[in-house]
């Protein structure tokens, strides 16, 4: 069937955010003065709700302990974004207004908190192409649960035969299948083809721009 919608993830699918979450972690630790982690462990956790990535990287944490960890990274990552601001991937802007002139709708499913989200969409000229957006307060479970796929559907009016999930980790595409929705992989974010592949992936692409193809539309010129 046609695809009519688009799901996308945003940290490491449309903005290339590692930097970023990275140094905000080392900065975090040292500051608190936290056991060390490494920046594969730090980057195992993108995608993930930040309280939850904090219990996977310190699992014997308290709640007092998680609610002064993300307080501190929030902080952290609002100094941070203004010394160090992400740009989007190469391909994402001209991608997403081929697939927006074509009338296919476009939204985004994020464990970002949906503040700075917003925040990023707007700043990115990206708001009139992507109307529907899901932050982290947004839904009561996250990835990789379907609940954010399947809120979607259901606020947007569109089947699952009609969507498509587009993500770079491992908890996007769990996303997608676990709501019986299409998932495609982007191999140039924080995952590998590979990683990704193994969790189920129905397409993997090494550009964003590799999309139009899948949707059945022109390449860009």
């Amino acid at each position: 069937m046609q695809k009519r919608l688009l799901i996308l993830d945003f940290d490491g699918t449309i903005a290339d955010t590692r930097a970023t979450i990275l140094r905000t972690f080392r900065m975090t630790i040292e500051e608190l003065s936290l056991a060390p982690r490494t920046d594969e462990e730090c980057g195992s956790t993108i995608g993930l709700p930040l309280v939850e990535g904090f219990q996977k990287l310190y699992p014997e944490i308290t709640p007092e302990q998680s609610e002064l960890y993300t307080s501190t990274y929030r902080r952290i990552f609002r100094e941070n974004k203004r010394n160090l601001s992400p740009d989007m991937f190469p391909n994402v802007l001209q991608t997403i207004k081929s697939v927006h002139e074509q009338g296919i709708t476009i939204s985004i499913a994020s464990s970002r908190s949906r503040r700075p989200l917003l925040e990023f969409v707007d700043s990115f000229g990206l708001h009139e192409m992507i109307p529907y957006v899901l932050g982290l307060e947004d839904c009561t479970n996250h990835k990789p649960d379907p609940e954010p796929v399947l809120k979607t559907l259901r606020e947007l009016n569109f089947s699952a035969e009609e969507t498509l999930v587009v993500g770079d980790m491992p908890y996007d595409i769990l996303m997608g299948k676990r709501a019986n929705v299409q998932t495609c992989g982007v191999s140039y974010g924080n995952a590998s083809a590979e990683e990704l592949r193994a969790t189920g992936a129905d397409y993997i692409i090494d550009g964003f721009e590799e999309l139009l193809p899948l949707l059945g539309l022109p390449p860009l010129q």
